[in-house]
């Protein structure tokens, strides 16, 4: 059958655009991302992943860690550090400083939702402004409990869903504007995910991100733990 009467087809044409405009934002992000940041994390974010991550102690897994703004943070206490991230362009400027990290850092390309990890590996998960931007928040918490040891802690800043009714309504107007631009979902209620998880959300701190439309200024920072699963034998 001749090529002509078997034209390309469109949905194919306009799916390898789409993948092609996607490469080049994920680069232009990649590139542009601490500057974007500078301000929110000199005025606040820095201080507060400071002082969340001074608690991660032994083996420790962050998922998404996009430029490595953590790296420095790990305290003496933690054993290992091995991070993750999915996006290739952010990965390699997260290879670049974790070779000049004052400890030996493993990086992985791996999403949160699909972890390389056996069961119980880790003492700490670290989730730095990553749930937002996850494609199934869900699957990734069930992926970090699972991989999180009986005894192990989840410590996370997040941008979450305002608790004032007016701003909760402004992200969901321009929800799809931000998850446009920047890959993140400001309205996702992410708390009540974590307890519906079956994590158990301890220290809870809610601040505001300076510098930054109203939208993604709702953040808050806490530690949650997950109880050890009885195996089913040993349940009355």
């Amino acid at each position: 059958m001749s090529t002509a009467a078997n034209p390309p087809s469109f949905d194919f044409l306009e799916i390898e655009e789409s993948e092609a405009d996607m490469g080049i934002r994920s680069v232009l992000f990649a590139a542009g991302y601490d500057r974007l940041m500078a301000d929110a994390e000199q005025l606040l974010l820095t201080g507060l992943r400071d002082r969340l991550l001074a608690d991660a102690s032994g083996d420790v897994l962050e998922i998404g860690g996009g430029t490595g703004a953590s790296l420095a943070a790990y305290t003496p206490n933690v054993r290992s550090v091995t991070v993750t991230e999915p996006d290739v362009s952010m990965l390699r400027r997260l290879k670049r400083r974790a070779e000049t990290a004052d400890r030996p850092v493993t990086v992985l390309q791996a999403p949160a939702e699909d972890l390389p990890f056996e069961d119980n590996t880790f003492d700490t998960v670290v989730s730095s402004l990553v749930l937002c931007g996850v494609t199934d928040q869900q699957r990734a918490l069930r992926e970090i409990r699972r991989v999180l040891r009986s005894d192990g802690r989840l410590l996370f800043m997040e941008h979450v869903r305002s608790a004032e009714p007016g701003l909760a309504r402004t992200q969901d107007r321009l929800n799809w504007l931000n998850r446009l631009v920047v890959g993140c979902e400001c309205n996702r209620p992410t708390v009540t995910s974590i307890r519906d998880a079956g994590f158990t959300v301890g220290e809870l701190g809610h601040h505001t991100m300076p510098k930054a439309p109203p939208m993604v200024r709702p953040v808050v920072v806490g530690t949650a733990t997950c109880p050890a699963v009885t195996p089913a034998g040993d349940r009355q």
